[in-house]
């Protein structure tokens, strides 16, 4: 239809590596179940990261992930470009990782004990009711 607009409701997560996922060097607090729960939740995953595409493709393999995308950090606006979605998030643990987020209209999600309580519960429970 002519000048109608598609809404998705899609939601898509990308995850930065070192300092984040638990199999990061160095580790993170974001478990591998955590990927997965949102995987069965519906989200597109992925990882955008300083670390090479072959790396990452590599990584999800070795994990038994099949994720929706693999990106440099600093090119999280193709992702978005990628995937028309309700919403973006990035989780990552450092400053680099939330100017990369932040610019490119993701939703920066800190990789720390006391901020992944809150989202964790946001993004990754069912909602009660």
């Amino acid at each position: 239809m002519l000048g109608s607009t598609i809404v998705s409701s899609l939601i898509v997560v990308s995850f930065d590596i070192d300092g984040t996922l638990e199999i990061g060097q160095p580790p993170g607090i974001v478990p591998i179940s955590m990927v997965r729960r949102a995987q069965q939740l519906g989200y597109l995953v992925g990882s955008c990261s300083d670390r090479p595409l072959s790396f990452q493709q590599a990584m999800w393999e070795r994990v038994q992930i099949v994720a929706d995308f693999t990106a440099l950090k600093h090119r999280l606006d193709e992702v978005k470009a990628r995937f028309p979605a309700a919403a973006y998030y990035h989780i990552g643990d450092t400053d680099l990782d939330q100017f990369y987020a932040t610019t490119n209209g993701f939703r920066f999600l800190r990789a720390d004990a006391d901020a992944h309580r809150a989202w964790s519960v946001e993004l990754f429970e069912p909602p009660r009711g």
